[in-house]
C-alpha cells in the first residue's frame, strides 16, 4: 500500500531508456470504481503537465514511477485534487476533509481515504466533484 503523499514528487522515468519525463504531480481517481485512472506529470524542465493513463505505467515504487509510454490518452477525465477536499455523506453530513489516500501501487485500486477522524474504506466512495468527495453514510 502507498499513500498519495508518498507518490507525489516521485521521478517518472521511461522504462526502456530510463529517461526522466518529470515528477508525479497528482493522481486522478474515478470514485465510482475506486481506482486511480490517470497520473499527472510535471515536466522536468518546464511547467508543462502531461497526463498518462494508469495502463501506461509499468511500476510505481518507493523511488520512481516507470512508464511504458509517454503518449497522452485520447480521453482525459476531469481531475479533482483529493487531498484537502471536503467529504460529504450522501445525506449531506460533513465528515471533514481528505488528508491523504491509500492505494495499491500495482493495480491503482484505492484502499482507503485518510481523514483526521480515521480511514474511510474505498467501498464507501460514491462520487467526486469540484466541491466534495461523496461517500456512503456508515
Amino acid at each position: 500500500m502507498m499513500l498519495f503523499s508518498e507518490a507525489r514528487g516521485l521521478p517518472v522515468l521511461t522504462l526502456t531508456e530510463a529517461e526522466e519525463v518529470g515528477a508525479l504531480r497528482s493522481l486522478t481517481v474515478d470514485a465510482a470504481s475506486g481506482v486511480v485512472t490517470h497520473v499527472r506529470v510535471r515536466g522536468r524542465h518546464s511547467r508543462k503537465e502531461t497526463v498518462l493513463a494508469w495502463g501506461a505505467l509499468h511500476a510505481v515504487g518507493p523511488d520512481a514511477v516507470l512508464v511504458r509510454t509517454t503518449a497522452e490518452p485520447a480521453e482525459v477525465p476531469p481531475h479533482h485534487e483529493l487531498p484537502g477536499l471536503r467529504i460529504l455523506t450522501e445525506t449531506g453530513d460533513t465528515l471533514g476533509t481528505v488528508q491523504d489516500v491509500a492505494f495499491e501501487p500495482e493495480t491503482g485500486r484505492v484502499e482507503a481515504v485518510v481523514t483526521a477522524h480515521g480511514d474511510l474504506p474505498a467501498d464507501r466512495l460514491l462520487g467526486l466533484g469540484d466541491y466534495a468527495l461523496v461517500v456512503r453514510a456508515s
